[in-house]
């Protein structure tokens, strides 16, 4: 249930660490920004503007307060054909499009789906970002493009990174870095990269407009598979770094809240000339890291960014590629998970395939969709795998051996369906089969041929089968779907 108190302590609660933390943010959203534009073939101001409205919008109807939500490399990959082929207009068009199906999502509440995404695939979530936060630092670490003087001011601003906060944590030290490393430059005239160097800021405040599209069938046929893939990645990636930041934080926030308020964002983003975008776990490590942990920091770091680029431009582009360079190599630091490690020689095998897995998968396609997709299939297969050894079957005969009853205990489901068919002696001669299943639980439609099979090859021998014990849920599917008792049965069964 909204709480307009509890809404109110989201944006006032922290004042002092949100807007420090915010500034930090807006800096180093400025040069991902662009290259995330030049990803996607759009001029920079496409991504700064995007950012600035989804930071600002999210901060405003996003469920967790706290992450940090832009324009991100997940949703700029996924444009890049359409930008090709198509040009700008088609992107803004779809990126309403997908803010859409964000809400309508968020509205039949599909949040739930992220309690199915097990502890080991957020690990290997976790550090396939970590890895790729660092890779895409390596083309400014790249002694073909940079001097050698960038290695010395990042060490250097790794060093002010680490050992400030032993001065004093009053003032986030990648603020310090930042603002260390660009006077430096500026005093001495370094030869390093600078923000401008990535690409030109925009000098003018967004405009409302409409897509320049066709509203046509055919434009549909177009946009609406870029804008399902978009929001479908952008809602993964959001829930995934939400559910990280609430572990970090020790509080619980509402999924289908952030759903909602990431679509209005990418929807009205797509109005005012911006590409779609979602939460962005590297930003939302460093708001975390800097003690930022309400509404406020968000949105500040929205504002201050169009601050920056359209009022600060010339100062803003020459901060010193190295600062940001040391700040993302810190977050890549901070986010991998060291301990997990250590834990592949104690976790269950199971786990750690997953974990592996899908950094493996993650960091090759460089699609966290893929990657996490894959993790929760492997986890699912696993976890059948285990449910399935807890299966058995065990019988006893009467004294005349006229009579035997089968006693199922477990979950008869379709990995357990092999096993529960080879338990049955179809060629022994019986005049009575009583199949107990009072400590067992049907719960597919594999189950229930399986039992189906079972009882008429026995009545096709002639022997009598009675099936006891089962509890109301099973005898819910089992009334609905078996066959056994209809006419015809076999016949329609083996035409399966």
């Amino acid at each position: 249930m909204f709480s307009f108190d509890t809404y109110r302590r989201e944006w006032l609660g922290n004042i002092r660490g949100d807007l420090l933390s915010g500034l930090v943010v807006a800096l180093a959203l400025i040069p991902e920004a662009i290259a995330f534009s030049i990803i996607a073939g759009v001029d920079p101001k496409v991504g700064l503007y995007a950012s600035f409205s989804i930071a600002v919008i999210t901060a405003i109807a996003g469920g967790r307060p706290g992450m940090i939500s832009a324009a991100t490399a997940a949703t700029a990959v996924l444009m890049v054909t359409l930008v090709r082929d198509h040009g700008l207009e088609f992107l803004l068009a779809t990126t309403v499009l997908a803010g859409l199906l964000q809400i309508a999502m968020g509205l039949l509440r599909l949040g739930f789906v992220m309690r199915y995404v097990s502890k080991s695939v957020m690990t290997g979530f976790v550090n396939a970002l970590a890895i790729l936060i660092f890779m895409a630092q390596l083309p400014e670490l790249d002694p073909a493009r940079v001097t050698p003087l960038t290695f010395v001011m990042v060490a250097a601003g790794l060093a002010i990174i680490y050992l400030f906060p032993r001065i004093t944590r009053a003032v986030p030290s990648p603020l310090v870095t930042i603002v260390v490393l660009t006077a430096l430059t500026m005093a001495f005239g370094l030869d390093v990269r600078s923000v401008g160097d990535m690409g030109a800021l925009p000098d003018t405040l967004p405009v409302f407009l409409l897509p320049d599209v066709p509203l046509t069938f055919h434009t549909l046929q177009i946009i609406f598979p870029y804008a399902m893939a978009v929001a479908v990645v952008g809602l993964l990636e959001s829930l995934m770094t939400q559910s990280l930041v609430d572990e970090l934080t020790d509080t619980r926030t509402d999924r289908n809240r952030e759903c909602v308020g990431q679509g209005l964002a990418n929807t009205a983003t797509g109005f005012i000339g911006g590409m779609a975008g979602c939460a962005m776990i590297g930003q939302s490590m460093i708001n975390v890291k800097s003690g930022g942990r309400g509404r406020l920091s968000c949105a500040f770091a929205g504002v201050m960014l169009l601050v920056f680029c359209v009022a600060l431009g010339p100062w803003v582009s020459q901060i010193p590629m190295p600062a940001l360079v040391a700040i993302m190599i810190m977050v890549s630091i901070g986010t991998f998970s060291w301990s997990s490690i250590k834990a592949l020689r104690t976790h269950p095998r199971s786990s750690s395939i997953v974990m592996l897995a899908t950094v493996a998968a993650v960091v090759y396609t460089h699609n966290l969709a893929i990657g996490v997709l894959l993790g929760v299939l492997l986890s699912g297969i696993f976890f059948a795998g285990k449910i399935a050894q807890l299966f058995g079957v065990t019988s006893k005969a009467t004294a005349d051996g006229r009579s035997r009853t089968y006693r199922v205990e477990g979950q008869l489901f379709y990995g357990s369906v092999e096993d529960f068919m080879a338990a049955f002696d179809f060629k022994e001669a019986l005049d009575r089969v009583i199949i107990d299943v009072s400590a067992a639980h049907i719960w597919d439609i594999s189950s229930v041929q399986a039992l189906d099979m079972a009882v008429l090859k026995f009545r096709r021998d002639g022997a009598e089968v009675e099936i006891i014990g089962m509890n109301e849920a099973s005898e819910t599917i089992v009334d609905r779907l078996a066959l056994h008792d209809k006419p015809g049965a076999i016949d329609k069964l083996l035409a399966h």
